[in-house]
């Protein structure tokens, strides 16, 4: 099983760290049946991160048809121009994040990676996960309408408009769909992921060396409906 998780100009450094750790540290527990590895949608290249202007090299292209799992974050940060190293000590005025990550996921869909997430949700083979507002994404690429996830709670409405069935839930399965909400549901998310692709003493292996409990129930579209509270 391999997993890309995806870069691109403005993305949230968290978002890429916490399931890269987790669903690497699942890689070594099990024996190497499973890699990961950091992508971009234009191949091999430095990309900076909306945070800090940290930035991480993707090793590799995207490919929608390796199968296992595509992991798509969100951003952060200030907007600049595109790959523009942001200036950390630039503006010293209030400012809201839900103001600027609408413009930098809104980049990412000028860019092939809505193409390559359409390909790869086509695929049986594949599962694609996001993280935060890495669910918009193909939320506004149009690729996820009736579909179930979630995302930060910020971004929850806009998920909803998109005509995606949004869930407040920490992580929400939808079969080939796997989303995460707030920025450290990563961790949650990649310990999921872990669970079921590669069952539970794995993931709790890697789950207790973390020393990170998973909270909240991961929300699936089965079972009665409940009544209100």
């Amino acid at each position: 099983m391999h997993a890309q998780i995806v870069l691109f100009d403005g993305f949230d450094p968290l978002d890429v760290v916490a399931p890269y750790e987790v669903l690497y540290a699942g890689g070594t527990a099990s024996g190497g049946a499973l890699t990961v590895e950091l992508v971009s949608a234009e191949g091999p290249r430095e990309v900076v991160s909306g945070t800090g202007a940290l930035t991480l090299r993707a090793t590799g292209t995207l490919d929608p048809h390796a199968a296992g799992v595509v992991v798509v974050p969100g951003a952060s940060g200030r907007v600049g121009e595109p790959g523009e190293v942001p200036d950390v000590d630039a503006g010293t005025g209030e400012w809201r994040q839900d103001e600027f990550v609408p413009v930098l996921l809104g980049r990412a869909l000028t860019t092939a990676l809505p193409a390559l997430l359409k390909e790869a949700l086509d695929d049986p083979a594949v599962t694609v996960a996001t993280v935060c507002g890495g669910s918009l994404v193909p939320a506004m690429a149009g690729l996820l309408e009736g579909r179930h996830a979630t995302t930060h709670h910020l971004g929850i409405d806009m998920l909803d408009a998109t005509g995606v069935h949004a869930v407040r839930a920490r992580v929400v399965d939808d079969g080939d769909l796997v989303s995460g909400a707030g920025v450290t549901s990563g961790l949650d998310l990649g310990l999921h992921l872990l669970e079921r692709e590669l069952g539970p003493r794995i993931a709790h292996a890697v789950e207790t060396l973390f020393a990170h409990e998973r909270r909240g129930t991961v929300w699936r579209a089965t079972g009665p409906e409940p009544a209100a509270l």
